[in-house]
């Protein structure tokens, strides 16, 4: 009898298990596992955080999905989400034309300006005859790397690309490129580091290209992926709706940085 018993609180505890997994449907949730602040970046024990990954568990928990940060270098993430290693891409991948041929999007999360910053010292802006004979670095596979070569292209002296911005900006401080160019809070979180605030400065922001930069942030999906696009949609609105999104942005910004509102993808 005592067996039975055991058995049978085993398999009804079996059983209330799987219905509590499945009550969560698990996402993975791919970035590139590189410092980007204030949208990633990792703590001395290895756990990342910053406000995009705050506001991907706030999308993830509004719309009832067990997410699973996965890293993935940048130029991986795209063939990664077509592969199915992961399920979505929340690493402040801006909506093109180019890359809506390859997979689908969310509506926006934010959308902030793509500034240029050199040297202290080094007086230009950010425009192609500002940029005249100069070495620009951007990290390759990036919205930021297809302006730079389709403005700057024909009158900056190289377009340099590198792996992530990180070493972009390491290589601007160390004097080996004039100019770098990235989302505006990125390039000004290094800028407010001990090594920007000795070495350079914002030189302004570039002009809008709205084919190139796109309206805004997104989060990747695969194609015909409507289930969890349409998921991630109705969160983003409700934590837009609920203060979530304020809550959360108050923490690491004075501004709304979700920009001017824009049509569903």
């Amino acid at each position: 009898m005592k067996t039975f018993l055991k058995t049978a609180v085993a398999a009804a505890a079996l059983a209330l298990a799987g219905t509590f997994a499945a009550s969560a449907e698990q996402v993975k949730v791919g970035f590139s596992p590189e410092a980007y602040p204030p949208f990633y970046s990792q703590d001395a024990s290895g756990k990342w955080g910053g406000w995009e990954v705050d506001i991907a568990m706030a999308i993830c928990a509004e719309a009832k999905l067990d997410c699973v940060l996965t890293p993935i270098p940048w130029d991986g993430l795209i063939p990664g989400l077509k592969t199915k290693k992961i399920d979505t891409i929340m690493n402040s991948m801006s909506i093109t034309d180019e890359r809506k041929k390859e997979i689908d999007f969310s509506d926006k999360y934010y959308n902030t300006p793509t500034s240029i910053a050199g040297a202290k010292g080094q007086k230009f802006d950010a425009t192609p005859e500002g940029l005249k004979g100069k070495v620009i670095g951007v990290q390759v596979s990036t919205i930021h790397a297809a302006y730079a070569k389709k403005h700057f292209g024909s009158t900056a002296a190289e377009i340099k690309e590198y792996q992530t911005q990180d070493e972009a900006n390491q290589d601007l401080a160390a004097g080996r490129i004039d100019a770098t160019q990235a989302d505006q809070i990125a390039l000004d979180a290094f800028l407010q580091s001990d090594q920007g605030k000795a070495c350079c400065d914002m030189k302004g922001n570039v002009a809008p290209d709205l084919e190139v930069l796109g309206p805004g942030v997104g989060a990747g999906v695969r194609k015909g992926d409507d289930e969890l696009k349409g998921k991630i949609n109705t969160a983003i609105k409700a934590i837009r709706t609920n203060g979530k999104y304020a809550e959360i942005t108050k923490k690491y910004f004075t501004f709304d940085v979700y920009g001017d509102e824009v049509q569903s993808n």
